[in-house]
């Protein structure tokens, strides 16, 4: 939950070894460096990192913009549940005012060069959000679709 550039800086330094930033160097305990099976990742780990900074409220969405520029972050993601907790609307990310916010906090991001993603509960929401300009789009979750089939099996086997 990242609301500022300021914030999105201090994310960069934390995923960034020294000197470009404040990870700790543990490549024993780093799974991406295999636990230290990897060559070379201290030097190379900088450069495979992705960053993907998340906004889920009101201050967020305004300074949507500011983070996806700085430098460092390769992606915003918007996440419209908290975003609607944020904007008085808890429960309800599908509410017109949440899904507006969403739009322009992705055009924002959008502007600026940087990766716009965004959850959809939907299908056609993802739609919406695509053509907004969002490249990476998570569509249901994984509780909701186990939920779903689980419900689905239950009724087959009990008619």
């Amino acid at each position: 939950m990242v609301d500022s550039a300021e914030q999105a800086a201090a994310m960069v330094a934390a995923v960034r070894y020294p000197p470009r930033g404040v990870r700790g160097v543990g490549p024993s305990m780093a799974r991406a460096a295999q636990w230290n099976r990897v060559g070379g990742y201290l030097n190379s780990a900088d450069e495979q990192v992705a960053l993907v900074c998340q906004v889920e409220t009101v201050l967020g969405v305004e300074s949507a913009a500011a983070i996806a520029a700085v430098d460092g972050v390769d992606a915003v993601f918007v996440g419209p549940s908290d975003l609607a907790a944020s904007m008085g609307h808890i429960g309800q990310p599908q509410h017109p005012d949440v899904q507006r916010a969403v739009n322009d906090a992705i055009t924002a991001v959008c502007a600026t060069g940087t990766a716009a993603g965004v959850f959809a509960a939907s299908v056609g929401g993802a739609r919406a959000h695509a053509a907004a300009g969002a490249t990476m789009i998570a569509v249901g979750t994984d509780i909701a679709l186990f939920a779903k089939a689980t419900t689905q099996l239950a009724a087959h086997l009990a008619g």
